[in-house]
């Protein structure tokens, strides 16, 4: 088995793959062309589209060539794979704002320069066709009775709103991607989330009719946690690459709260660290399992937002949660750092931003501690205090219903800490 793919499987990549062999073979030439499709809806990735970047930073890894193609032109049609009500339709600015966005978040996990991976966007070869040269040349390969039934499209046709014809165009465009890019960049491998398998297919298909070559795909399984949940969905919403939608510290939040049964899985797919440390990993329980838990979200912090942003969210998660002792035996290859040496820094406690008005009316401490998330809930938060391990601005709070307010500000923040190490700061706004 090609290398690559040996690994995007071990490591939980591949759901389907078309011509098993001859992609082996097209694999194992090396230097082989890849390309994936990034909808430019919004100017950030969200963690759900964490596994098809994964997977071109494993391409890259082992010698190939990535693709990041942005749906600047498809974008204008919407893409109804996955979807039971039409998409907003983009302007060309909002594409190309969004476009920008993506390419500084790839950037994190590829390297684009020296035609290491080139960013496209489709806009460029499908905003000047011509319809009926375009009808002509390429409808006429397209089968409307196999097209109604790719799974893309069954669940437009059976949703309310139904599938408008703007739409079902949109196969077709995303096949001529395909045929443009075997033209003119030779590439010769689609990859893509579970839902686009339709669309792949019918772009090899596109292919093999009017090139008479053999071109490939794979698809990625849709990614859920243990407890069923869409991957990348909190209760505060989508967790974001982008660092001014997402702290690189909720980021590190995101990971460090994964369950139990997912640490596993989601360090085969989202960091680089060996399978044979993270088999180990795998076994692991209780307070082992947890530190593994915090390299994983080391690791992911690291990847997308820099080693400076990762040490800074595991910084301030110490001075909240405390530290987590080196333990060499686990995941060794990780650079998670000895973080008991850290010091507290008052930019590192991790905070959030209050209304003034809310300050000045006044909250009682046992409210306060519990929000912010230093107390499980308002009865912990009075036990805590109760027994002397709460703080304001480093004064024991003496009574649960003492009034936190603006009077408590020092140079514009009030620093809480529950017992010597969990600290947050709660700043004025």
């Amino acid at each position: 088995m090609s290398e690559v793919l040996e690994t995007l499987r071990e490591r939980g990549f591949v759901e389907n793959t078309t011509h098993d062999q001859e992609l082996k073979d097209y694999l194992d030439k090396g230097n082989a062309t890849c390309y994936i499709g990034f909808d430019p809806t919004a100017s950030s990735l969200h963690v759900g589209s964490l596994v098809p970047i994964m997977s071109l930073a494993h391409m890259q890894r082992q010698g190939h060539r990535p693709i990041a193609l942005v749906g600047g032109g498809t974008g204008m049609v919407g893409d109804p794979s996955g979807k039971t009500e039409a998409r907003q339709l983009l302007t060309k600015e909002m594409i190309e704002t969004n476009a920008d966005g993506i390419k500084k978040q790839l950037s994190q996990f590829i390297q684009f320069d020296d035609n290491q991976a080139i960013m496209l966007n489709n806009a460029d070869w499908l905003n000047d066709l011509r319809y009926i040269t375009f009808l002509r040349d390429i409808g006429r390969h397209f089968s409307v009775n196999r097209m109604i039934k790719a799974e893309s499209y069954k669940m437009r046709l059976d949703s309310e709103e139904g599938l408008n014809f703007i739409e079902f165009n949109y196969m077709l465009l995303q096949a001529y991607d395909f045929l443009n890019l075997f033209d003119t960049q030779s590439c010769g491998l689609q990859m893509g989330g579970s839902d686009q398998w339709g669309n792949i297919v019918a772009g090899i298909d596109l292919v093999r009719r009017i090139r008479h070559k053999t071109v490939f795909g794979i698809t990625f399984p849709l990614i859920t946690t243990s407890s069923g949940e869409k991957m990348g969905k909190t209760a505060k919403g989508a967790v974001w690459l982008d660092p001014n939608r997402t702290t690189p510290y909720e980021y590190y939040q995101f990971w460090v709260n994964t369950d139990d049964r997912d640490v596993e899985r989601f360090l085969a797919l989202f960091t680089f660290l060996p399978m044979v440390e993270i088999r180990k990993a795998g076994k692991l329980q209780e307070a082992e399992l947890n530190y593994a838990k915090s390299v994983l979200a080391y690791e992911a912090t690291r990847l997308a937002h820099g080693k400076k942003q990762a040490i800074k969210a595991l910084r301030a998660a110490v001075s909240v949660f405390g530290a987590k002792k080196r333990l060499k035996s686990i995941l060794p290859s990780s650079s998670f750092p000895d973080n008991t040496t850290f010091e507290l820094s008052v930019d590192a406690i991790p905070g959030t931003m209050m209304e003034l008005d809310k300050l000045n009316k006044g909250i009682p401490a046992f409210k306060l501690f519990s929000e912010v998330g230093l107390a499980k809930s308002g009865g912990a938060a009075r036990r805590l205090i109760e027994q002397g391990g709460a703080y304001v601005n480093d004064v024991r709070i003496e009574h649960f219903d003492k009034i936190i307010s603006a009077d408590d500000l020092v140079s514009g923040d009030i620093i809480l800490r529950a017992g010597k190490k969990r600290y947050y700061k709660i700043s004025a706004n």
